[in-house]
């Protein structure tokens, strides 16, 4: 499994963001300078972080973007989420209509549910601010 780059470069614009905040606002050219990602690319990370409410905008004299809570309360979960949609490592984890023969004989797509709340646990639990620390942290398991 890997994450679109998109979803990465949400990540990383947050975390560029998430390094201003105390300080004002910042544009989206800002964080496009500063992160070393196209402008255009930058653009439309902000635009679905600021609509699921994870980054906010001003407009005006001062206006400029700014985290919509607390560094602390945002997940990477969040991130990808606003990105990708609703974590499901399989299509039969995800509501709807699924495209699986197997469906109505399968012995494992009871336990998907199990691993995918597993996996969107684990990114939940990583704030934002560990990504704007300069050395990660690194912790065995």
């Amino acid at each position: 499994m890997r994450l679109s780059n998109l979803a990465d470069y949400a990540v990383v614009t947050m975390a560029a963001a998430a390094r201003h905040c105390g300080g004002g606002r910042v544009s989206a050219s800002e964080l496009a300078g500063e992160t070393g990602l196209p402008a255009p690319t930058v653009q439309k990370v902000v635009s679905k972080l600021t609509a699921a409410g994870l980054l906010r905008s001003v407009r005006g004299a001062k206006g400029g973007l700014q985290l919509a809570r607390p560094a602390a309360a945002i997940s990477v979960a969040d991130i990808v989420e606003a990105i990708e949609g609703p974590i499901a490592l399989t299509a039969c984890v995800d509501n709807g209509a699924h495209d699986c023969g197997l469906e109505n004989n399968c012995a494992v797509q009871p336990h998907w549910p199990i691993v995918n709340q597993a996996l969107r646990g684990a990114l939940a639990d990583i704030p934002l601010t560990r990504f704007t620390q300069t050395a990660p942290h690194r912790e065995l398991v």
